[in-house]
């Protein structure tokens, strides 16, 4: 198996993102992978482990009918990489919030991605 650099494995995993390929998210993490939503400085989802990753993430593939992560600045430190995330997204169905069906959602956020053992292990999404 081929080892891949801290950048190429987040830039699988967001290119997985964006094609809405589930299996393709979770081919570069590890099996201990602990992934944390925070928005507003608040964790509001938190998946330990590879199969909770997963199932969180096919449930979730149907919320929007385009979304696209497009990083504009990476930074890195020892084994962690933050990266600066345009996202862009059209809503597919109502969200409790009022966001309607073709709306189309924009933000601001970075996501900072750990490493062991050449897999990521820990993503933190911050918006």
């Amino acid at each position: 198996m081929e080892t891949r650099t801290p950048q190429q494995l987040v830039e699988a995993y967001i290119e997985a993102y964006n094609r809405f390929d589930v299996a393709g998210m979770v081919g570069p993490l590890h099996e201990e992978v602990v992934f944390r939503n925070i928005s507003s400085g608040e964790v509001n989802l938190t998946t330990v482990g590879k199969e909770q990753f997963r199932a969180q993430a096919e449930q979730a593939t149907p919320y929007f009918s385009e979304r696209e992560q497009r990083i504009t600045e990476w930074q890195t430190a020892g084994d962690e990489v933050t990266v600066l995330i345009d996202y862009r997204a059209v809503a597919a169905i109502e969200f409790p919030n009022g966001l309607q069906p073709g709306a189309l959602l924009t933000l601001q956020g970075k996501s900072v991605f750990r490493f062991e053992s050449g897999q990521i292990i820990s993503i933190e999404d911050i918006s």
